[in-house]
């Protein structure tokens, strides 16, 4: 099984904002910094996501068993639900849900920040990328 571990974090709301993304199993892990320019928390947690979706189906885990981790239960209720109560983030929910449907077998599970370590530094880092690439 793969386990993806996602966060979303920007400093300020809105703000400078990124993704990190922590990707591990079959005996390798890779990280991801990736640095989303200005938005909100809940949507850079909406873009760790789908970023995480798109690495994975590049790196073509769509046949495998793929369990994403995130500390936000926004992005999971609403991924459970296939409903965003916030008409807001719903274009982000529908790119979400196409790209998870891509996968044979796709979870989302909600877990405490604490679990959520390497990905939340990975986050921060990459807020810091936005303010060097400016």
């Amino acid at each position: 099984m793969i386990e993806v571990y996602i966060d979303g974090a920007s400093a300020g709301n809105p703000g400078p904002s990124g993704a990190g993304i922590f990707i591990k199993g079959n005996g390798t892990a890779d990280k991801y910094s990736i640095p989303l320019g200005v938005m909100s928390n809940h949507e850079a947690e909406y873009h760790a996501l789908i970023k995480a979706l798109e690495i994975c189906l590049d790196k073509g885990l769509s046949h495998s068993i793929v369990s994403f981790r995130t500390d936000s239960e926004l992005v999971n209720n609403a991924v459970e639900k296939e409903f965003a109560k916030n008409k807001q983030y719903s274009p982000l929910l529908e790119e979400a849900l196409r790209l998870s449907k891509q996968f044979d077998l796709f979870f989302i599970k909600w877990i405490p920040s604490l679990e959520n370590k390497v990905a939340d530094e990975l986050a921060r880092l990459a807020i810091r990328k936005n303010t060097l690439e400016e």
